[in-house]
């Protein structure tokens, strides 16, 4: 089978360093996620990966933000096993193979069509599992998705990318699409906006960071049934003792200034 070649830019490039972390992380010796299919990926696809921005060094951290909304993600579906799924800007995630989850749950991966269509050359189809290309704040694609179960949207690695009148339209017509549900992300305050400059990966691929949230009140503030139920700083996540030296100490240094422990944060939300 030749090998698949990618033509991406801007944001749509750093679907490609998520995946090389994650295929990193499956090859040493002790892995924190096992993301055997992203290895299996990246072997398969003809770019350098090496330009991503992602090292051995920095893989744990990639692998360890996706393990912390699996497990999130896990929660939900073991309380609603008939839940539809929103996996939005997906890229080449593989969370509906590492959750496996059942035919009962309808599971719907969302991101541009090019990104889509690279996903169905490169992993294999499940029961209960669709693809929609789209890009996710151009609402029309809801229509394609049934409102009759309680929902999980899960947005790793998204929000920050989206205009923020965009995004709120997207958090918006979810709420008012379904009769409940849970929202699951990462997203970074705008002083952490500010530090993008830093981020390797983003700015490898010639991305740019928008949208800034800094606390619960942002998020209920779209739309009256929003709730949030948690927000977790991204330096207080079990497994930093997996990085390397250097990121340990980063994180400890950061962990004491209170400013900079809310530069990243994990939310659930419910509705």
């Amino acid at each position: 089978m030749p090998p698949e070649k990618v033509h991406l830019t801007g944001e749509k490039a750093t679907l490609l360093a998520t995946l090389y972390g994650r295929a990193l992380d499956a090859r040493s010796r002790q892995p924190i996620l096992g993301d055997e299919l992203a290895a299996e990926a990246v072997e398969r696809i003809d770019h350098d990966f090496t330009k991503t921005g992602i090292t051995t060094r920095t893989a744990p951290a990639v692998a360890l933000r996706a393990r912390f909304i699996d497990n999130w993600a896990r929660e939900f579906l073991a309380r609603q096993p008939a839940a539809t799924v929103l996996h939005l800007g997906c890229g080449l995630d593989t969370r509906v193979h590492r959750l496996a989850p059942p035919p009962t749950v309808r599971w719907y991966d969302v991101d541009y069509p090019e990104v889509i269509d690279l996903r169905g050359r490169l992993f294999p189809e499940r029961p209960g599992y669709s693809m929609i290309g789209s890009s996710v704040t151009d609402l029309k694609w809801l229509e394609q998705v049934p409102d009759d179960a309680p929902v999980l949207v899960v947005a790793e690695g998204l929000l920050y990318y989206l205009d923020p009148a965009e995004g709120q339209g997207l958090l918006r017509a979810i709420v008012d699409r379904f009769p409940s549900g849970q929202f699951v992300f990462d997203a970074l305050s705008s002083f952490g906006l500010r530090l993008q400059k830093l981020n390797k990966p983003v700015q490898k691929a010639g991305a740019t960071l928008y949208w800034g949230i800094d606390g619960p009140q942002d998020l209920e503030k779209i739309h009256p049934r929003l709730r949030c139920v948690d927000a977790v700083s991204a330096f207080d996540i079990d497994g930093f003792d997996r990085l390397s030296i250097p990121h340990r100490v980063s994180a400890w240094i950061v962990k004491a200034l209170p400013g900079m422990k809310r530069t990243a944060v994990f939310y659930r939300l419910e509705f």
